[in-house]
């Protein structure tokens, strides 16, 4: 399910991106589901077609998904594709973490608190 958060600072578009990658991680999304289409997805969202237009062409230049002509748009085989994306901006948001000076062991609690919550 495509989820947006208004009041955030992370572009509509890359929410929407990140909530497909998501999705597939946790197998809610498998290979050649079909997506809602951007204009649907854009009405249920209240958002403009031309961003979810954004959101399936990046998430298609990234291999994720394909489009079929007259068809929509379909989960691509994942080759690490998806995770990859994830494991990339976990990665950078640890990294800045540690920088900011946030130990290992808050992190590890964070984890454990981010698990609690699924």
């Amino acid at each position: 399910m495509i989820t947006i958060d208004i009041r955030s600072r992370v572009p509509i578009y890359e929410q929407i991106y990140k909530s497909v990658c998501s999705d597939i991680a946790k197998g809610l999304l498998r290979e050649d589901d079909k997506l809602p289409g951007a204009r649907t997805l854009a009405k249920e969202l209240g958002l403009n077609p031309n961003t979810v237009a954004k959101a399936y062409s990046m998430l298609e230049r990234d291999g994720i998904i394909y489009s079929a002509a007259g068809r929509g748009c379909f989960v691509a085989t994942q080759q690490g594709s998806a995770h990859k994306r994830l494991e990339t901006e976990l990665l950078d948001k640890l990294t800045e973490a540690l920088r900011g000076g946030i130990d290992r062991q808050r992190i590890s609690e964070l984890i454990d608190e981010a698990e609690k919550n699924m």
